[in-house]
C-alpha cells in the first residue's frame, strides 16, 4: 500500500511524538485534536524536541523546516482524515473514546484508509468491531517518549488483513523503529508483562517490604533496567497503569492482575506521578527530573 498521508489523533505526548516521526521521514502529517491550544502546544513540543536533535547532530536546520512545513493542525476529524493514507489514533487510554473516535474514523476516513491505534492494552478487535473496515484495523503501539524509543507493536485484530500488517511493518521500519507484531490478548506482550511487575513493585511498597528508592535502586542495579519500575509508573501516569491493570483484570479474570490498593489510593488522590508533579516521587515544574521522594521511605 502507498502511504504519503498521515492523519494523527491526539495531540498530547504520544501523539505530538508520533506526528513529529512521521513528519521528520517525509510524510505529509495531519495532527488532529478539538483543543487548539493543545494543538499549539503540541507544535512548539516538536519543535523544541527537534531543537534538542539538532544539537545532538542528529538533525539538521533544514530538515527541520522541511519537516515542520509537513505538519498540518486541525480541530475537525471530518477535514483531518479526508486524505488520509493512514490514521494513527493517539487519545487518551479511554475504551469508549477510542470506540467513538474509530466510528468518526470509518464515516469520514477514505474507505481504503488504514486505521491503527496506539492503544497500550485496549482490545484491537473491539475498537474494529464499530467499524465496517475490520480488515483495515491494526495496533501500532508507539513507545514514550516517541522519537527516541526504537519499538513498535504492532498488534493484528481478528479480522486484520496480512496485507495491512506488511505494510505498517515496512512503514515502521521507513520510521528506523523495530517492529514487533503480536496478537490481540489484553495488554498485548509489553503490558502484559510490564504491568504485574510496576504492580508488584507498588504492593512491595504497600506491604512495607521496602521504600520507594530501594525498590527502584534494586531493579536498576540488580536487573539492569534503565528506570525502576516505581518511577517508570510516574512517567507512564498512575492512572494509565491503573487502567491497563483493569483491562487486564478484567480480560483474563485473573487476581494476579488486581490493582494495588496503594495505586488505586494514588490516583484517587489525583497523584498520577510526572504529570501532575508528584506520585511516588515528587517532581520540579515541568521537569522530569527526580527532586525528592514522595511521602514513601
Amino acid at each position: 500500500m502507498n502511504i504519503k498521508h498521515i492523519s494523527v489523533i491526539g495531540a498530547g505526548t504520544m501523539g505530538n511524538g508520533i506526528a513529529h516521526i512521521f513528519a521528520q521521514n517525509g510524510f505529509i502529517v495531519n495532527l488532529i485534536d478539538v483543543s487548539n491550544t493543545q494543538l499549539e502546544k503540541s507544535v512548539q513540543t516538536i519543535t523544541k524536541n527537534m531543537d534538542r536533535q539538532i544539537a545532538k547532530a542528529v538533525l539538521t536546520e533544514e530538515a527541520k523546516q522541511i519537516a515542520l512545513n509537513n505538519l498540518h493542525v486541525f480541530t475537525s476529524i471530518s477535514e483531518g482524515v479526508k486524505d488520509a493514507d493512514l490514521v494513527v489514533e493517539a487519545a487518551t487510554e479511554n475504551s469508549e473514546l477510542k470506540l467513538n473516535i474509530f466510528k468518526q474514523l470509518d464515516e469520514h476516513a477514505p474507505k481504503g484508509t488504514i486505521l491503527a491505534s496506539n492503544t497500550s492494552s485496549i482490545s484491537i478487535t473491539k475498537i474494529a468491531s464499530v467499524t465496517n473496515r475490520p480488515n483495515l484495523v491494526i495496533g501500532m503501539h508507539f513507545m514514550n517518549p516517541v522519537p527516541i524509543m526504537k519499538l513498535v507493536e504492532i498488534i493484528n485484530g481478528y479480522a486484520t488483513d496480512q496485507t495491512v500488517t506488511d505494510t505498517i511493518v515496512d512503514l515502521s521500519k521507513v520510521l528506523n523503529k523495530v517492529p514487533c507484531v503480536v496478537n490481540d490478548y489484553p495488554g498485548f506482550i509489553a503490558n502484559k508483562i510490564l504491568m504485574p511487575m510496576i504492580n508488584e513493585a507498588i504492593s512491595s511498597l504497600y506491604e512495607g517490604i521496602a521504600g520507594v528508592e530501594s525498590i527502584d535502586t534494586i531493579m536498576k542495579l540488580g536487573m539492569a533496567h534503565p528506570m525502576g519500575p516505581l518511577q517508570l509508573a510516574d512517567f507512564i501516569g498512575l492512572d494509565v497503569c491503573l487502567s491497563i491493570l483493569n483491562v487486564l483484570n478484567q480480560g483474563f479474570g485473573n487476581p494476579k492482575y488486581a490493582p494495588c490498593p496503594l495505586l488505586i489510593n494514588m490516583v484517587t488522590a489525583g497523584k498520577l506521578g510526572l504529570k501532575t508533579g508528584e506520585g511516588f516521587y515528587q517532581y520540579s515544574a515541568g521537569s522530569k527530573d527526580l527532586v525528592v521522594s514522595a511521602r514513601f521511605k
